[in-house]
């Protein structure tokens, strides 16, 4: 058993049956409360092999303290219908129980393989963190956000030529009701109040206009600065 031992470290044996018979085994050891043994006993069929895994649990390791930790694997001939385990074990002969005992190494890994350890660990860190990252993005394209700047730039331009135009057009409404009070003072026959709605009339609508089209390129003009 290689450690460190702070966790549960495993170890594998290979069992081979080289006869034309099949073969019952089991597994025991002088320390059952500190392995866990997978399968601990079966059947293995002629020229069959089984493996079975020895799990040792964590542990204090001393390096001064020499390890009387033991196994042993038994087999013997499974008896033709075989039924129960227990009772094959129970009724076999001493001289019919075959047996390899193994006893238990604990070793420490030496500094050496710490290092290669770290090491393999560090390389396997970045190889994921560069995965993780992936390929670094593409900037996004430039040319898209210049046509819509130089959309909008042109929409407010003419928005712009709008309200000059609206603001020429309203001075001249505005000269032209100047004109025609200065006609109704004149004209005694006149009706006054009918001239003043007129004059309201003229001047409101294209006031209406301008402020229509202010709310236009405050939006745009808005949108464009966002």
């Amino acid at each position: 058993f290689s450690g460190p031992f702070t966790d549960v470290v495993t170890t594998n044996l290979k069992l081979r049956n080289p006869s034309d018979r099949k073969v019952c085994f089991k597994v025991k050891t002088t320390a059952p409360r500190r392995y866990c043994v997978r399968p601990n006993s079966g059947i293995i069929d002629p020229g069959s092999s089984v493996i079975v895994s020895v799990m040792l649990q964590p542990f204090d390791y001393d390096p001064n303290e020499k390890s009387k930790h033991k196994f042993m694997v038994q087999t013997t001939y499974a008896p033709p219908n075989i039924t129960d385990m227990e009772a094959v074990w129970k009724e076999a002969k001493p001289d019919e129980l075959m047996d390899s005992k193994l006893r238990c190494v604990f070793e420490m890994p030496n500094e050496n393989d710490k290092l290669n350890d770290i090491d393999a660990s560090k390389s396997a860190q970045v190889l994921n963190t560069s995965k993780q990252d992936g390929p670094m993005p593409k900037p996004h394209s430039v040319s898209l956000n210049d046509t819509e700047t130089r959309k909008l730039v042109e929409e407010c331009k003419r928005l712009q030529a709008e309200i000059m135009k609206l603001t020429d057009e309203n001075r001249l409404l505005r000269d032209e009701g100047l004109r025609l009070r200065k006609v109704a003072h004149s004209d005694k026959s006149g009706s006054p109040t009918a001239l003043a709605l007129r004059d309201n009339g003229s001047n409101s609508l294209p006031s209406l206009l301008v402020v229509i089209a202010a709310i236009f390129i405050g939006f745009f003009l808005g949108k464009f600065i966002l």
